[in-house]
């Protein structure tokens, strides 16, 4: 190991600097390649810069993949966050669209009741009913698509390595949205399709 002074590296040009007021020794990193393990180097990087100058500080020795996580703190507690959000906007989506399947069966009760009593099956029912919410789903998923593609094209320029938008992200959200729209819907379709024809005419 080599050791050179770091004033007979740096080459101030400023007079304040040149006087010396405002030079400073701290070094910020130093990087070194290792064959061995980084637990079993520790001790003898430190016996070494012991050796060359018993009042040199070594305030902290760590691998690089420490290095590099400790410098993508701030982007992966924003990813989290970010997922996060995410995940509380579905499960309000799943909500909202349960509110307005139900309420839609509760206005239709007498025409639910009408179709069974003329014959309509209850598996029917429960098709009308889902149909109409993947109806809603589709709308969103329209509307939601273009959006998200006009958003990636604005947020390309900040992505590194990553693509702006990934075809296959897109069909497992929407295959997402559309599992939670069968279940938000199913509840209401079965409640719906187990309605009494006579009780489903008398509803007001």
């Amino acid at each position: 190991m080599a050791f050179l002074p770091f004033f007979q590296i740096v080459n101030y040009t400023e007079p304040e600097f040149r006087s010396g007021e405002f030079r400073s020794n701290y070094i910020d990193g130093v990087e070194l390649r290792v064959t061995a393990s980084a637990e079993n180097i520790v001790p003898l990087v430190r016996r070494t810069l012991a050796s060359i100058d018993p009042n040199l500080p070594v305030t902290e020795i760590r691998t690089l993949d420490e290095q590099v996580s400790r410098t993508f703190n701030q982007e992966r507690l924003t990813a989290r966050l970010t997922g996060f959000f995410g995940m509380l906007a579905l499960v309000l989506a799943s909500v909202g669209l349960y509110g307005v399947t139900a309420y839609s069966v509760a206005r239709r009760t007498n025409e639910i009741g009408v179709r069974m009593a003329l014959g309509a099956d209850r598996n029917g029912v429960v098709a009308m009913v889902l149909r109409e919410a993947f109806l809603q789903v589709g709308i969103g998923i329209g509307i939601g698509v273009p959006v998200a593609l006009a958003c990636a094209r604005i947020l390309a320029a900040e992505l590194y390595g990553v693509k702006s938008y990934d075809p296959i992200v897109f069909v497992i959200a929407g295959l997402l949205l559309s599992a939670c729209a069968f279940v938000a819907g199913f509840v209401p379709a079965r409640r719906a399709a187990k309605v009494d024809p006579m009780v489903a005419l008398r509803y007001e």
